[in-house]
């Protein structure tokens, strides 16, 4: 039976959308995240309406306007897994168009917002990447939009975890409204492996046994994280990438980690 947390990716539609979350479709208030693919000269458009969004070029270079104002050909990656990405931040009420420039991989994350901050450019040397955990912990962060950044409810990173290490690990949660000892925080995971093929695997469990789900994650899935622990496995020989949208009332990523696993450094 397949999970209703799993959503797999499809050949692109009339719009390039390969994969697409909205809040009514995940069945939580805050997380939307759509994956498009363009061939070179492929556009694609939209409208941010009462969301902020933040575009992320997974992969490729593609021209970006916003209510008309050219922000220029962005994008240098080939690969996601190959440095930090280019991303564009944009407030509710802007109209946006993407003009891929070669082969380009565009993830769309969404969260609703009122307009505090405007139009920015986020170059890969803000989201920097740093390296986490330890051993078999050691995985790759790009921080594209932390909560210490300029945004109103969405929180947007990239991590890249080597084949045969563990990341979102040790267990962690954010699903209650706790601050500032744990913030409630929808999450949609977006895999990508780094062979195309292959699987990575993904646990989301509460500690009560109400959710426990362990998912087979194939190139282009989605994950949903709706509430309880998420950690995720990359067997050896299978680099993966996932991007994460996370969003909810307190702009800030307060977590708790699974007791049991209180002795691994995180």
């Amino acid at each position: 039976m397949t999970s209703k947390l799993l959503i797999h990716s499809h050949a692109p539609d009339a719009r390039g959308s390969v994969v697409h979350v909205t809040p009514e479709s995940a069945g939580w208030q805050f997380v939307g995240f759509e994956a498009q693919q363009l061939a070179p000269s492929d556009i694609a458009f939209g409208r941010s309406d009462t969301n902020e969004l933040c575009l992320v070029l997974i992969r490729g270079r593609a021209r970006i306007e916003v209510d008309g104002q050219d922000l220029g050909v962005l994008g240098a990656r080939l690969s996601p897994f190959d440095a930090p990405p280019w991303s564009v931040y944009l407030p509710p009420g802007k109209s946006w168009q993407v003009t891929a420039q070669d082969d380009v991989e565009l993830g769309i994350c969404a969260s609703p917002a009122e307009g505090k901050y405007g139009v920015r450019v986020i170059p890969p040397e803000e989201a920097g990447q740093i390296e986490r955990g330890t051993g078999s912990n050691l995985r790759l962060v790009r921080n594209i939009l932390p909560d210490t950044a300029p945004a109103e409810t969405l929180l947007v990173v990239e991590v890249v975890t080597p084949g045969g290490h563990w990341s979102s690990y040790p267990p962690h949660k954010h699903d209650t409204d706790d601050f500032p000892n744990e913030t409630y925080l929808e999450e949609t995971y977006y895999h990508r492996l780094k062979r195309g093929s292959g699987f990575a695997v993904q646990r989301v469990y509460t500690k009560d046994g109400s959710l426990d789900e362990t998912m087979a994650i194939a190139d282009g899935d989605v994950v949903l994280v709706p509430r309880g622990y998420h950690p995720v496995g990359a067997p050896a020989g299978f680099d993966l990438y996932y991007l994460n949208v996370m969003a909810g009332p307190v702009r800030q990523w307060k977590f708790s980690m699974d007791p049991d696993h209180a002795h691994i450094p995180y």
